[in-house]
């Protein structure tokens, strides 16, 4: 079972520095991005996280991002019939940095 695809781009939220919230990691909750306890029945659980300064913060809604709960882009490969539909889940090895190698156009690298 993978994460429902809640939104094709993060949203936007002011946390406070200090507290204690839940991230909706299942993407079924009507509360996004935080829990409101749908996730009963499946294997998912909230992601708690306390937040670590004040201020906006872009959360994940594709529910498939490699640094959740933030946004890291990965939303971009989800379009507007995804949303509201199970993803393919988090891609093993997402958030791994790429080697370089030399090309014909870059032969120096």
């Amino acid at each position: 079972m993978n994460p429902i695809v809640a939104n094709n781009k993060p949203v936007k939220v002011d946390l406070t520095a200090g507290k204690d919230y839940y991230f909706c990691a299942c993407g079924r909750s009507d509360n996004q991005p935080f829990c409101d306890g749908s996730h009963a029945g499946t294997e998912f659980k909230p992601k708690p996280f306390t937040a670590e300064k004040s201020g906006d913060a872009f959360l994940c809604q594709c529910k498939h991002s490699a640094n959740l709960p933030f946004c890291d882009g990965t939303h971009k490969k989800f379009d507007d019939s995804a949303v509201g539909k199970e993803g393919p889940g988090i891609e093993a090895g997402a958030n791994k940095i790429p080697v370089a190698s030399a090309t014909t156009e870059e032969p120096t690298v």
